[in-house]
């Protein structure tokens, strides 16, 4: 990767651009630094997460996942290098298969909403979806590994099974969406 920084206000930027990891200037208005920006607020959106109430287990695998988008974020940074591995995809899968296996069948869309960690969740949810769709569209015209597009896909699907886990600390439970069709059973 290239120089660590130890100097923030550079004024590099100043001009409308911004270096990527291999010292090539790209516009700040450029697919791959949308991308970079969205990986970056996802991982502050999670490290906000940390900052709430929650179990041990969940607590160490969002730290994992903060360091393996922090390696997304860095693969994104130099074009052709690849720094997310696909065994971190996997254990987003086995993640999934592990939170998801204790919660009830879903009978109805739900909000997102409840305690404040499951909240915190569902935006990092939708964060982590619009990275996938930047990481997607930065695919059309560049060359892209898909363990990133992978791990940003599984990714928002575990953040919403997180939250349906973090709602029901405590004895809670998911809000439902009232639809019509549940209102007249």
């Amino acid at each position: 990767m290239g120089n660590r920084l130890s100097q923030i206000a550079t004024r590099t930027g100043d001009d409308g651009t911004t270096g990527l990891g291999d010292g090539a200037r790209v516009p700040k208005s450029s697919p791959r630094v949308h991308a970079m920006g969205d990986v970056d607020e996802l991982n502050s959106h999670i490290g906000l997460l940390l900052c709430e109430d929650i179990p041990a287990d969940i607590r160490g695998l969002l730290i994992d996942i903060q360091h393996q988008l922090f390696n997304l974020g860095g693969e994104l940074s130099i074009p052709g290098y690849q720094l997310l591995k696909e065994e971190a995809v996997i254990q987003l899968d086995e993640a999934l298969a592990h939170y998801n296996e204790a919660l009830p069948r879903l009978q109805e869309f739900i909000l997102p909403a409840g305690n404040r960690a499951a909240s915190q969740a569902h935006v990092c949810r939708t964060v982590a979806r619009r990275a996938e769709r930047l990481v997607v569209e930065l695919a059309q015209t560049e060359t892209i590994h898909a363990a990133p597009r992978h791990y940003l896909n599984r990714l928002s699907d575990l953040m919403f099974v997180l939250s349906r886990v973090l709602n029901r600390m405590n004895g809670g439970d998911d809000v439902y969406w009232k639809s019509e069709r549940m209102q007249r059973k």
